[in-house]
């Protein structure tokens, strides 16, 4: 990256599926200016009312395992059997234009992107007010099995043990709240020079 510059800040969210995360991160892309969602690639199927290039880019496991060969990747994770990762040079190209972005990562991902962005990367967990609420928001939304539900439970359990690793940690028990909250934090710190 260019020296001299003024580079755009890297704004993470992390939290355990049914956390609330997408319809926090809706509303903070709606209210924060110069805030784009960074979209990421993955090999899932695309769900229902999901546009490619939009919420993801959809690659076949091929595509995705020839991009991690050729280290096209920030990170990349495997979990329930997909690939997600983000591609590092669209990346680069819009920090490099001084726009922040807003990316939504597993944990493992978060951490690596501070490692390799430090003081650019801003990593915020959203929390579920407990385990037992989580398996109700999961209930609620039908579009899991029961066993894919029981997965998503075990996985928050071990993304809330990395929740000490980020710099803001919220519980999404009063969505007006958590939400005023996160974007107070992220206006904050895309306010503070990078150097």
């Amino acid at each position: 990256m260019e020296k001299g510059t003024t580079l755009g800040k890297l704004i993470v969210f992390s939290a355990p599926s049914g956390a609330g995360k997408s319809t926090i991160a809706n509303r903070i892309l709606a209210e924060v200016p110069n805030l784009y969602f960074s979209v990421s690639a993955t090999t899932r199927k695309m769900r229902p009312g999901e546009q490619e290039g939009h919420e993801y880019f959809f690659l076949s496991k091929e595509e995705f395992e020839q991009k991690i060969a050729e280290k096209r990747f920030i990170e990349y994770e495997q979990f329930f059997g997909n690939y997600y990762g983000t591609l590092k040079d669209k990346t680069d190209e819009r920090l490099e234009k001084g726009e922040n972005l807003l990316f939504d990562l597993d944990v493992k991902g978060a951490v690596n992107l501070k490692k390799l962005y430090g003081e650019h990367a801003v990593l915020i967990f959203i929390k579920p007010p407990s385990l037992e609420a989580l398996k109700e928001r999961l209930l609620k939304r039908s579009s899991d099995s029961i066993a894919e539900i029981e997965n998503r439970l075990e996985r928050a359990a071990f993304e809330l043990s990395f929740a000490n690793q980020f710099d803001f940690e919220i519980v999404n028990d009063e969505l007006e709240t958590a939400i005023q909250s996160i974007k107070a934090f992220i206006l904050k710190s895309i306010q503070q020079p990078s150097k």
